[in-house]
């Protein structure tokens, strides 16, 4: 019977990387494992790359916006001269009607 899953090629180190990675968070990992893990991520660029996107990953998270974050624009039309009297007469009564209210208030 075979398989249709594609073969993964793996180097030695990075086969001995992934089980001192799981030995160190399962906190089995001795002086000498967390050594060879250094040893093992100075040595090879591809892991070490890999290591350093990871971390700024985790540093530097992606989100998604919610839902709620999400703001629609409206995209404004070009106004034409009865709708600029209106909103003209509109922002002058806005302003007669504030001013008032702090004549009154005040």
């Amino acid at each position: 019977m075979r398989n249709n899953r594609p073969l993964i090629r793996r180097t030695f180190r990075q086969e001995r990387f992934d089980i001192l990675i799981k030995k160190q968070r399962n906190g089995n990992a001795t002086f000498n494992d967390l050594t060879e893990l250094d040893d093992i991520v100075n040595r090879d660029p591809e892991i070490r790359e890999s290591i350093l996107e990871e971390m700024h990953e985790h540093e530097h998270p992606t989100r998604e916006p919610e839902q709620e974050e999400i703001v629609m624009l409206k995209t404004k039309k070009p106004l034409n001269l009865l709708e600029r009297l209106k909103a003209f007469v509109n922002r002058m009564f806005m302003v007669e009607a504030t001013g008032l209210k702090t004549v009154l208030l005040g």
